[in-house]
């Protein structure tokens, strides 16, 4: 199968173009903005150069491609029609796909309910699954939490906090249900839709096996990277947006990302249709272990001592 990765160089799309050279058999294209700048993990991988946002700019990558990987999302631009820019990238690539009778599309989207008032990131996810399932491509959903993992932002903000503050003065999302997900089971979930022909056209929910709040995995990431937990302090008086400028004082992540995570936090984010984990057989890895992976393979995590901070965050528009 030729299969083409968008967002190649983001912190999903990087993982899944390695894992589909060593685990599959595919034939891989990625499409970045600039190829000159990219450094593709295998020589065997086809490099396409074009921008979504550009009509006319990528189009020839599709020529071929009988599945793609749309892992583009817009909050890390500096536009701010968060909303406008997703819609447009989105409906670029559906039009684009259709027009190259591309069979399938996968796309990483987010989780949570429906009938709650979503974030301006959630509902821009919403959208783009609304744009990408209008053409003729049969498009496979997952929705996930916080990915836990090396250069995660969401997973950024949760170590930066717990190893910085030994008190924390928070917001009411610090009660808010969370059920994050392993980095290596969400590329395990994105391989696993692709060889399953039944799975095109459905909408599934992934997350690993422990649902906490926010405080919670808060507590634990302390406890594994400086051996003690915070003391927290909810303050409700903390509104999701003075919360976000208390993350920018604390913490190093692109303040408009954070904005947008932070802004997310006010709804819960649970698994309730756990249909794709049975239909695969994947074995959820617990927070914990995903904590001790996403800090080793940062080089922040010997034993249980925390020894150097995190690598810069990847390109924005690119998982």
């Amino acid at each position: 199968m030729n299969v083409l990765v968008t967002g190649a160089t983001g912190f999903v799309g990087s993982r899944l173009v390695a894992a589909l050279r060593t685990l599959t058999d595919h034939d891989v294209t990625v499409l970045v903005r600039d190829a000159a700048e990219y450094d593709p993990p295998d020589d065997g991988i086809t490099v396409a150069e074009g921008d979504v946002l550009e009509k006319g700019s990528f189009e020839d990558a599709l020529e071929g491609i009988d599945a793609a990987y749309y892992l583009i999302h817009t909050m890390g631009s500096g536009d701010d029609d968060l909303i406008g820019q997703d819609r447009r990238a989105a409906r670029n690539f559906e039009r684009a796909a259709t027009n190259a009778a591309l069979d399938r599309i996968v796309y990483l989207s987010g989780l949570g309910d429906e009938d709650e008032a979503l974030s301006e990131h959630l509902a821009s996810r919403r959208l783009v699954e609304s744009e990408l399932e209008s053409g003729s491509a049969d498009v496979t959903v997952l929705r996930a939490a916080i990915i836990i993992g090396a250069e995660s932002a969401s997973f950024r903000i949760v170590r930066q906090l717990a190893k910085r503050l030994p008190v924390m003065v928070t917001p009411r999302w610090v009660h808010v249900d969370c059920q994050p997900i392993a980095i290596d089971d969400v590329i395990a979930y994105l391989l696993a839709v692709l060889e399953r022909p039944e799975t095109a056209g459905e909408t599934y929910e992934i997350g690993g096996p422990d649902v906490l709040t926010y405080g919670e995995m808060l507590r634990t990431t302390a406890r594994i990277t400086r051996g003690w937990e915070p003391v927290i302090v909810p303050v409700p008086v903390l509104t999701p947006t003075l919360s976000a400028y208390w993350v920018d004082l604390v913490t190093d992540v692109d303040p408009k990302v954070a904005h947008r995570l932070i802004e997310g936090m006010v709804n819960p984010v649970v698994v309730e249709d756990d249909r794709l984990r049975e239909l695969v057989g994947v074995d959820p890895t617990p927070f914990e272990d995903a904590v001790r992976s996403a800090l080793a393979e940062e080089g922040t995590l010997d034993g249980d001592t925390l020894k150097s901070g995190l690598p810069d965050e990847g390109r924005p528009l690119e998982e």
